[in-house]
């Protein structure tokens, strides 16, 4: 790819595992509307690898690097982050830190340096999954604070140079993204977006919902999907728990967040793509950069 980007499309979605409800219909769903949003980079959850299946190569194309989360459960079923930029692997943090989180093996955040050409890349793109059970959000909030510390000690490496209190903040741009199975008013969520510290530590992540949707705490797991009523929580009321976020420098966010939505959120011709609705992103550099002054006119 030789253009010059002036947006990043991102894109988070739990596909839902291929043995539940109707795998050859959704998955052509799939497969139309991914085609369509086109990410740049797209997170996938719940897909199926291993000798003999790459769900996620099906899913996204040949146009992808592909890098798999570490792990799978005894169905095969992990989760896959993909590119249309080259990538390079910069860790994986294994996300298992107690007991309880051996009931998903792929449990890590994969963290990736996509190489975008200037002036927008390259960046710096972590996949996050976390346990998923209601009653884990003791060990989602270790699991933030491992992955925040990896990503901070990046940053610090790539931080560019001393910083000038009146120049640009000089930061690495960071996506995180994924399945948090938390909802925004939870501790590891309220963590991610600067609202609380955990284990003596503070980090502050633009959720890119909020920055585009404000009051609309539209759900990505919803009983108004009957896929959500059919499966393992059919008692569960509506939550908010898959997300696109950006880094904050001292300033802000060092992307602009210019639009996001929700995607597979209807069926097509009575098909239900998944039992979470994604989240999609478009991530653009500011035409202001955090950290510096602009005189107004006149």
């Amino acid at each position: 790819m030789s253009e010059k980007p002036a947006r990043l499309r991102v894109l988070t979605l739990n596909a839902l595992a291929p043995f539940f409800a109707d795998w050859p219909q959704r998955g052509a769903v799939l497969v139309d509307g991914l085609r369509e949003l086109r990410p740049d980079v797209v997170a996938l959850q719940e897909v199926a690898g291993g000798e003999d299946s790459d769900e996620a190569g099906g899913l996204l194309g040949p146009d992808y690097h592909l890098v798999p989360h570490p792990g799978r459960s005894a169905d095969g079923v992990g989760a896959v982050l993909g590119s249309r930029w080259p990538t390079r692997t910069l860790g994986v943090v294994d996300l298992h830190v107690t007991g309880r989180t051996a009931a998903l093996p792929w449990s890590a955040a994969v963290v990736v340096e996509v190489a975008m050409p200037p002036p927008l890349g390259p960046v710096i793109v972590a996949h996050q999954k976390p346990t998923w059970q209601y009653d884990a959000e003791y060990e989602r909030e270790l699991q933030a604070v491992r992955t925040a510390r990896y990503v901070e000690e990046l940053v610090a490496e790539r931080r560019s140079g001393p910083r000038d209190p009146d120049g640009p903040d000089g930061e690495p741009h960071v996506v995180l993204l994924g399945d948090f199975d938390a909802a925004p008013d939870a501790a590891s969520v309220r963590f991610w977006t600067g609202r609380q510290s955990l284990a003596g530590m503070s980090v502050c992540y633009q959720d890119c919902w909020t920055a585009a949707r404000r009051e609309q705490p539209e759900h990505t797991f919803s009983p108004e999907n009957p896929l959500v009523r059919a499966g393992l929580m059919p008692l569960d009321r509506g939550r908010r728990i898959d997300y696109v976020l950006v880094r904050c420098g001292p300033h802000g966010p060092t992307l602009d967040v210019a639009e996001c939505r929700r995607v597979f959120a209807e069926p097509v011709d009575g098909v239900w793509a998944s039992d979470h609705f994604g989240v999609l992103a478009d991530l653009r550099l500011p035409p202001h950069p955090p950290g510096t002054w602009v005189e107004l006119p006149g």
